[in-house]
């Protein structure tokens, strides 16, 4: 027999503890003094709400924040950011970049059309723009290459004498920075200075130079460039399985993902659940529906490898995770009732799994496990000034 009971609560949410970001702030700003923390709130501050998180970094004394798109810099300026901010990734031509220009967001510049787009919203605004020169020290991913960079400098040195720019930070991006003892790590470093000492020679002497990210704080804590940016470790998740769990490092996660039990069934031996029938319970048991799928985020991959906790245990996804839903086996002699709260991830200390763990055993990063919760699930945010 089905239980019934309406909860009168919402089907999910994704719980985000403000007093974990300013803890995990506190430990990263500890490991990387005296250079500061440049904090990345870029795709929803890593799935976490960038309004909200902006408003509480601000609360913690961050300067600097840090965009990967144009329009991510916007949407908080709308929001009512009105700090620093820095966005670096867009095609050229792009009309956010003049807007941004006009909004004072810093620019990352790794070539010449986006010198060129950044200088033009210059002028279209009336304004000096502020820039982030970005070389490309061995990622090869954006910024100038090596033999493009004295170029690039030279070109920004005299947007800068006409005071149509002003080169605020010289920047690079890791490879490995989680990896202890890395050769990457030491040779971009090498290369970073050599594009330093290539800018200063141009008469670009940069407020800012910052090379290092989440993983070599803990890794390159040695390096005294003035600032560090730093992303995944403010969300209290590792930036990479060599070098711990957040608890080894320091770290609480701050999103805890739950929902409801939104239906309960009894189901005999050999029932085959969800699409496709990919498991049959083996025994007469009970199935619990949560309302959560891939469309929220959930890795369709999780069926057969994840479990939940619900009341403390830990009971297994089944079958295909669709859509909108996946079911759970709470066994044969379930006493669970709809409304039931599920903790899917969390810092742990409940029984329930990491969102790092997720990421181990579906096969990706706790960095994508957290960005990918869509807005279909609510953000509720408890502690800081809440």
């Amino acid at each position: 027999m089905s239980a019934e009971r309406p909860s009168g609560t919402a089907r999910a949410s994704a719980v985000i503890d403000l007093d974990a970001l300013a803890a995990n702030l506190a430990r990263v700003r500890g490991l990387v003094a005296p250079a500061v923390v440049i904090a990345v709130v870029k795709a929803e501050a890593y799935g976490h709400g960038a309004a909200d998180i902006a408003r509480a970094l601000r609360a913690e004394g961050v300067d600097l924040l840090a965009v990967a798109l144009p329009e991510e810099a916007l949407a908080l300026r709308a929001a009512g950011d009105s700090g620093r901010l820095l966005a670096w990734l867009w095609a050229a031509g792009d009309p956010a970049v003049g807007e941004c220009v006009a909004s004072g967001v810093e620019l990352g510049v790794s070539s010449r059309w986006a010198l060129d787009d950044v200088v033009a919203g210059a002028r279209a605004a009336g304004r000096t723009a502020v820039i982030h020169l970005k070389a490309d020290t061995g990622l090869w991913r954006n910024g100038a290459a090596p033999r493009d960079w004295p170029h690039l400098v030279d070109l920004a040195a005299q947007a800068q004498r006409d005071g149509t720019v002003r080169v605020a930070g010289l920047w690079s991006h890791l490879a490995d920075g989680e990896v202890a003892a890395s050769a990457s790590a030491q040779e971009q470093e090498a290369a970073f200075r050599q594009a330093c000492d290539v800018a200063q020679a141009a008469g670009i002497s940069a407020q800012l130079r910052h090379l290092g990210n989440s993983g070599s704080a803990w890794t390159q804590p040695q390096w005294d460039f003035e600032a560090v940016r730093s992303g995944i470790a403010l969300y209290g998740l590792t930036p990479g399985t060599s070098l711990g769990t957040p608890a080894a490092l320091g770290l609480v996660p701050v999103m805890t993902l739950r929902a409801r039990l939104a239906h309960v069934k009894a189901i005999p031996a050999g029932a085959r659940v969800s699409y496709g029938g990919t498991w049959a319970a083996p025994v007469d048991t009970t199935v619990g529906l949560v309302p959560l799928g891939y469309a929220d985020g959930i890795p369709r991959t999780a069926g057969g490898v994840i479990e939940v906790a619900i009341a403390g245990r830990r009971v297994p996804i089944v079958g295909r995770v669709a859509m909108d839903q996946f079911v759970v086996d709470l066994g044969p002699h379930a006493s669970d009732m709809p409304g039931d709260e599920v903790v899917l991830f969390g810092p742990g200390t409940g029984g329930e799994l990491t969102a790092d763990e997720w990421a181990d055993r579906t096969g990706t990063i706790g960095y994508e496990i957290v960005t990918r919760i869509s807005a279909r699930v609510p953000r509720e945010y408890v502690g800081g000034d809440r």
